[in-house]
């Protein structure tokens, strides 16, 4: 084998980290595999090229004397590092790990024993649910409903029949792959008596026709906490599908959507409402009730010359803070009416106080003409 220059051949920079070099193998690997290219001799080279490439980069050791000295520098420190040092034997046992990266392995799904199935923990289960912004405010409980995996009660998550064990598969010794050898080439495959899973029930659970668990139909109450917001997601833990042979049971995340309300709104943590006044409340002041969302019963101060959308704080009325103590606040935005219909009487008085302040807006915006201004433009 020809003395390339290692990081050309992985096609990496020499300031390339070990993500990077490791990255870059996996890609070759994948594309020369013998597995993917059989009886290609041109491929079998690359694919131990880029092996050999990788044996010396991914070990710092090495890969410090290479930078160094070259190819003479790292010469006699490891079976693969020669010229044409490295079998498909070497690559396969050293670099192992990385084709069961590539091709889904990750070793059989069985006990560290080979005695059965390794228990496995169930899926995660998502739903959303919706809320009204009175019930965020002040909480509220709501009955969930859904499909589920529940542990098989015949057989206790176990797959068997009572009485009944599972059975290594005889075939591959619990492995659940089936070494092949082919001339250069060694190669694995899945075993077909244990479809992979390196054991065998000869006499499944009835109930649960050895899958450990079965479906059902799930309720329960979950309470929603005051202050929840839009958006968030609550994890309920365990209520998800249960775990495969024994394996834990997934959890449940509820999204929370919260329907707008029409009078109140959310800001972080303050509620909004609008209060719509007389024009001789704003002037004069005035003090009256105010309800919140929750029904409460909340006396407010209008001051003397209030504007329209004065922003008016009532500490401690708002929604309540799910991640530290305490409540946001009751903004109250105030509004002037302005009646489309006037009877004579009224239109009377209203012409009269335009001729004393006058009708032309001042600098300030006072006078009739500039109130009706901030209120119409």
């Amino acid at each position: 084998m020809s003395k390339k220059d290692y990081y050309g051949i992985l096609g990496v920079d020499k300031s390339a980290s070990q993500d990077e070099i490791k990255k870059a193998y996996r890609k070759l690997a994948l594309k020369y595999h013998p597995d993917r290219n059989p009886d290609n001799k041109e491929a079998e080279e690359k694919f131990k090229e880029a092996a050999q490439a990788y044996e010396v980069l991914s070990d710092k050791g090495k890969r410090k004397q290479y930078d160094q000295f070259g190819h003479s520098g790292v010469e006699g420190m490891g079976a693969g590092t020669g010229p044409g040092g490295m079998n498909m034997d070497d690559i396969f046992s050293a670099f192992g790990d990385i084709f069961g990266d590539i091709f889904g392995g990750g070793g059989p799904r069985r006990r560290a024993t080979g005695g059965g199935p390794e228990p496995r923990r169930g899926h995660d289960l998502h739903k959303s649910i919706s809320i009204t912004l009175k019930e965020a405010f002040t909480g509220t409980k709501q009955e969930i409903k859904y499909y589920r995996f529940f542990n098989c009660g015949t057989c206790a998550g176990k797959g068997t029949k009572p009485g009944t064990t599972v059975q290594t598969c005889k075939s591959c010794n619990g492995t659940g792959q089936i070494n092949m050898k082919q001339g250069f080439f060694m190669y694995s495959q899945t075993c077909s008596s244990c479809a992979g899973e390196g054991y065998q029930i000869s006499d499944p659970c009835t109930a649960c026709s050895g899958q450990s668990r079965t479906q059902k139909y799930d309720k329960f109450t979950v309470n929603i906490p005051k202050g929840i917001f839009n958006g968030a997601e609550l994890r309920i833990t365990s209520k998800g599908d249960a775990g495969v042979y024994g394996g834990s049971s997934g959890d449940l995340f509820l999204q929370i959507n919260v329907i707008p309300d029409k009078k109140f709104s959310r800001v972080e943590d303050n509620i909004e409402v609008q209060v719509m006044l007389t024009y001789p409340q704003l002037v004069f002041g005035a003090q009256l009730e105010i309800e919140n969302i929750d029904g409460s019963k909340i006396t407010i101060k209008i001051p003397k010359g209030c504007p329209a959308g004065e922003r008016l704080f009532i500490p401690g009325k708002g929604f309540a803070r799910l991640r530290s103590k305490g409540c946001g606040d009751l903004v109250v935005i105030t509004q002037c009416h302005i009646p489309k219909k006037l009877d004579k009487e009224a239109q009377g008085k209203l012409k009269e106080y335009a001729k004393i302040i006058g009708n032309k807006p001042t600098e300030d915006g006072g006078g009739i003409a500039g109130f009706f201004k901030k209120f119409l433009g």
